[in-house]
């Protein structure tokens, strides 16, 4: 029996796993989740409310149909994939009004968006390959830099978690750990 949502921004699993058994609960809080951002976006970048409804409809149906599909793999937050998706649904309007128009100066509007949307997916790519090479660590240096870095945790409690004689002892297995971590990370 499926887990009823009781909260209005179900989570990410939920929504793919939702959206797998045709919930429609879960579509219709996704349709709310997110349409603000994008609405907000969009009219920040010449466009409207219904530009909006739009867009945001179109990036809804090319995350189920590739959940469908069954070739979705979710390797950033939900929240940032539809972000991306509708981005540059809206970005390709406004190129493609730019080119019937003749106007040059959107050109250069546009042309900054979409390096920053390559620049946003090279660091979800980046980010991506930092969990990678953190589950390739293994332990304890995986858990050693997650508290360190994620959980700011104190090199204090780090030594006491793992119990290290001294904080000196965690830095050095701290600074081995982010060695082998920079060794994984940049492999070709």
């Amino acid at each position: 029996m499926s887990k009823r949502l009781n909260s209005s921004f179900p989570t990410d699993r939920e929504v793919v796993l939702g959206i797998l058994n045709n919930s429609e609960d879960v579509l219709n809080k996704l349709y709310k989740a997110y349409f603000a951002m994008v609405l907000q976006f969009i009219l920040n970048n010449n466009g409207n409310e219904d530009d909006a409804k739009d867009v945001y409809q179109e990036g809804i149906i090319i995350l189920y149909n590739k959940i469908k599909a069954g070739d979705f793999e979710l390797s950033s937050k939900l929240k940032t994939y539809i972000y991306s998706v509708c981005r540059r649904i809206w970005l390709k309007k406004l190129a493609h009004n730019s080119k019937k128009a003749g106007n040059i100066t959107d050109y250069e509007d546009v042309f900054v968006v979409e390096e920053d949307v390559e620049e946003h997916q090279e660091k979800d790519l980046q980010f991506v390959k930092m969990q990678t090479a953190l589950d390739h660590l293994g332990e304890p240096c995986k858990t050693i830099i997650q508290d360190f870095y994620i959980h700011s945790l104190s090199m204090q409690d780090i030594c006491e978690k793992f119990g290290y004689t001294n904080t000196d002892n965690a830095k050095t297995q701290k600074y081995k750990c982010l060695q082998r971590l920079k060794k994984i990370f940049f492999q070709p």
